[in-house]
């Protein structure tokens, strides 16, 4: 397993990329989520499950990373959307809009894995919402002094 640092290097790479990265690039992409899925989970005392959800080891994932967590429910919909833009990329590859598919993947991916890596920081993170404002008034607070 890459760290964490590793994966967000690679997400910024593509993110940067993204414009002109291919078809191909949406298995490393929903790879990378799982990745960041398997540290949250591995944080936990887990061993990372190698089942699926509705056909994606990512789901599964965070179900599993859900366990005594529902606070990290929050990021839910950004593994369900994932998984979509991998099937829209993967099911038409030709498709006009793939290239656009690819940017929305990349851009999801590094969300899910700013979600995730705040989380592992701030365990309060997703309460209410996905905002990272807890990391940020933290950030703010060592500024002032």
């Amino acid at each position: 397993m890459r760290s964490l640092a590793d994966i967000e290097r690679r997400l910024d790479e593509l993110v940067t990329e993204a414009a002109g990265i291919g078809p191909d690039a949406a298995m490393e992409l929903l790879a990378l989520g799982e990745e960041v899925l398997e540290h949250w989970v591995a944080a936990k005392g887990l061993s990372p499950t190698q089942e699926t959800r509705e056909g994606f080891r990512l789901l599964a994932l965070h179900r599993q990373g859900c366990i005594d967590d529902p606070s990290f429910n929050a990021c839910r919909e950004t593994c369900r959307e994932l998984a979509y833009h991998y099937n829209l990329v993967t099911t038409d590859s030709r498709h006009p809009a793939t290239p656009q598919r690819l940017i929305m993947m990349t851009m999801v991916a590094r969300h899910l894995f700013l979600f995730v890596s705040g989380k592992m920081q701030v365990a309060a993170l997703g309460d209410f919402c996905c905002a990272s404002r807890p990391i940020r008034q933290e950030t703010e607070s060592r500024d002032i002094v």
